[in-house]
């Protein structure tokens, strides 16, 4: 074995010791966030639900905040003043104050929520220093086969979630359920997809590597993002329908739902997300015809990947198209979405796993 070769195997193995480290490090943030979740004060939460949500009327809207009463433990109240956060996802939809968020408004929930991000951070360092030298072993961008993708896909994915934060975008209520798929991410491409340091076909040696398959990977990250949205919208939508309908939801639903953003602002959290990605996934498509114009000598022969891409691309353009079609907006536009999101999911996975075609010769 020469010395570069030896070099090549010893980063190989640094790459995965550091992916298995990110592992650890997000299971920490894992529990860190289920802390916020668990040990936020629930009483809290619901004592500031009913403050907002019964303040209503035409001062609120004149002065932009509201003023609430809170009954301490000492037993004494004090007055609050808080801005009065209304949006609608369409004209005459429920006015409804964003919930306080994942730790309850409470001191303690707020400081496991802190150290949840923190690890967030530190984990999303781990992983990325280990697709870092995972591409210096094998000289070359690191997302040649389902391995590489996997672990690539999740650090973009948490690098998303953290560029919202640090443009103090309010989603902290992202952050248990993306540490949890990224954790189940990295298990499988561990354990089922992991595929040893390898060189790539002479098909795949071109520039277009890096702008076709990096911008998948960016598309998919985000789409995952609104589909997270899309989802809590439709828990929160029928949470807010219960109650307006009179219903009583149990004291666990309201607990974790008066914690979320109003559905509306999920919903357009959602739309916004998909809206804005939607034409770069657009650009992903027809760099992937150019490239295998360059490769293969057509641009488009209708492979199952390619047939795929497209059929996700016209599943979010309906979605797209719904949300501006009156009779489609809300939980309609929203099934829509996630299908779309289900498409991606079965082009990303499905396809490469079960389904031969010009572009199986990555393996898994």
């Amino acid at each position: 074995m020469n010395l570069a070769a030896a070099t090549n195997e010893n980063l190989a193995s640094i790459s995965n010791v550091l992916i298995y480290s990110s592992m650890a490090v997000y299971l920490l943030a894992f529990f860190a966030h289920m802390a916020e979740w668990v040990f936020g004060s629930r009483s809290k939460v619901g004592r500031t639900a009913a403050a907002l949500t019964q303040q209503k009327g035409d001062a609120a809207a004149a002065t932009g905040t509201v003023k609430v009463q809170v009954k301490g433990k000492d037993g004494g109240t004090k007055t609050l003043e808080r801005p009065a956060v209304v949006t609608r996802a369409v004209a005459g939809a429920r006015d409804v104050p964003d919930g306080p968020g994942a730790s309850g408004g409470d001191a303690q929930g707020d400081l496991y929520g802190r150290i949840a991000v923190s690890l967030t951070v530190l984990a999303f360092l781990v992983e990325a220093g280990g697709v870092l030298t995972r591409a210096l072993s094998v000289q070359r961008a690191p997302w040649g086969n389902m391995y590489e993708f996997n672990i690539t896909f999740s650090t973009v994915a948490v690098g998303v979630y953290l560029g919202f934060m640090l443009a103090k975008k309010n989603i902290g209520w992202l952050g248990l359920p993306l540490v949890t798929t990224v954790l189940l991410d990295l298990g499988l491409a561990v354990t089922v997809l992991y595929t040893a340091s390898d060189q790539l076909v002479p098909a795949l040696h071109s520039y277009w590597l890096y702008i076709h398959v990096s911008t998948a990977i960016f598309c998919g990250a985000v789409f995952y993002v609104g589909a997270v949205g899309t989802l809590l919208y439709l828990f929160r939508d029928a949470y807010e329908s219960k109650l307006a309908s009179g219903g009583q939801p149990g004291k666990f639903a309201t607990s974790v739902m008066e914690r979320l953003p109003a559905a509306a602002s999920l919903d357009k959290f959602s739309y916004r997300v998909n809206a804005a990605v939607f034409p770069l996934w657009t650009f992903t498509i027809i760099a992937g015809a150019i490239w295998a114009g360059d490769a293969w000598g057509r641009y488009w022969g209708w492979d199952p990947k390619e047939t795929w891409s497209f059929i996700t691309w016209v599943a979010y353009a309906c979605y797209l198209h719904a949300r501006a079609t009156a009779g489609w907006k809300g939980r309609k536009a929203a099934y829509l979405a996630l299908i779309a999101f289900g498409c991606w999911l079965f082009n990303y996975y499905g396809v490469n796993i079960f389904v031969t075609g010009k572009h199986s010769y990555a393996g898994v």
